[in-house]
């Protein structure tokens, strides 16, 4: 995930976004809280899950321009055709914070393609060239696996368009793989640079979806959702353009017995993929992303550090995540 500009109050995420004129993203009457009712889980398989982060993971750093950047974007492509037919690759170059042109993917595998209404499923698939949030120096510049961060929510969508492909939802799902998310400056070097570094596909697609004109009831991102004991707070930025679901979601983990992962407080807004998609492409979208209030960054404890790598997964917080997601998915109408 990107260097983050974490929001001290409320107040200033609200300040921070007007001072950028943002249109915030029309909700659909039907994403407005509704009686409560009896929700029975989506199935959804953790071992398979699994087995797609750590297969991700057996690429190492999927840092692009890097070989092993282009095995596993190939690898993704292959996978997405396995559950649907109908995917594209958005192939596209973008500059770095330094200058350097990076040759991305996006990768969007699409579910009834046909529906009017549809669901957005993202999550960024690249991993960061630097662990600059590492306790050793020495590290700063060495490229992370960034397996929680990146990989366990391409390792849930990717299990969850299996699960699509066996039982098809009532409404269309775009599940979206973004690149270039975790490219920005290292947080230590000098004017190192702004928040419009990171997230450079969602930028992209966020300006040039793969269909002309493309809208969804809403998005949700997944970002760092696969670490032992994680916990989903009620992120700012979210609960600026899209709050309706984002206690929506939290309602229906509640119901099917996850409120342990899913905390019902506030939690500071950051930056991420989402941003770009309800600022341009005005998607009412959210951010599940793990916050622990325990680590100086607020995020997993090894975030941006050597350490994010494949011992850091455990399968129930992948299953908690994944069967919210689908749930939610397949309760749509």
């Amino acid at each position: 995930m990107r260097f983050t500009f974490i929001l001290m109050a409320a107040g200033l995420l609200f300040i921070a976004m007007s001072c950028k004129n943002p249109t915030r993203p029309k909700t659909d009457e039907n994403t407005k809280p509704q009686r409560e009712v009896t929700i029975v889980a989506a199935s959804f398989n953790m071992d398979s899950a699994y087995s797609f982060v750590k297969k991700q993971a057996s690429f190492g750093p999927r840092v692009p321009n890097t070989a092993e950047h282009k095995k596993c974007a190939s690898w993704l492509e292959s996978s997405m055709r396995r559950f649907t037919k109908d995917v594209t690759v958005q192939s596209f170059s973008m500059k770095a914070y330094n200058g350097k042109e990076l040759d991305l993917k996006n990768i969007i595998g699409t579910f009834n393609p046909d529906a009017k209404v549809r669901i957005l499923l993202c999550s960024h698939w690249d991993s960061r060239p630097f662990a600059d949030n590492d306790p050793d120096i020495t590290k700063h510049r060495t490229p992370v696996d960034g397996v929680n961060d990146g990989a366990s929510g391409v390792g849930i969508l990717l299990e969850a368009a299996r699960q699509m492909s066996l039982k098809a939802p009532a409404v269309g799902v775009d599940i979206l793989l973004l690149d270039g998310e975790d490219y920005g400056a290292p947080q230590d070097e000098k004017n190192s640079g702004v928040e419009d570094d990171w997230a450079l596909g969602s930028q992209y697609w966020s300006k040039t979806p793969h269909k002309e004109g493309y809208s969804a009831r809403f998005g949700i991102l997944l970002d760092m959702v696969g670490a032992e004991n994680a916990t989903f707070r009620l992120e700012g930025t979210s609960m600026y353009y899209a709050p309706d679901i984002m206690n929506k979601i939290w309602r229906i983990a509640s119901n099917i017995g996850y409120s342990s992962y899913f905390v019902p407080e506030n939690s500071n807004g950051i930056t991420d993929d989402h941003v770009y998609i309800n600022q341009i492409r005005q998607i009412p979208t959210i951010d599940i992303i793990q916050n622990d209030p325990s680590t100086e960054s607020g995020f997993y404890k090894y975030w941006h550090t050597v350490n994010d790598n494949i011992a850091g997964i455990d399968k129930l917080t992948l299953k908690a995540v994944g069967e919210t997601i689908l749930t939610s998915v397949y309760i749509e109408r």
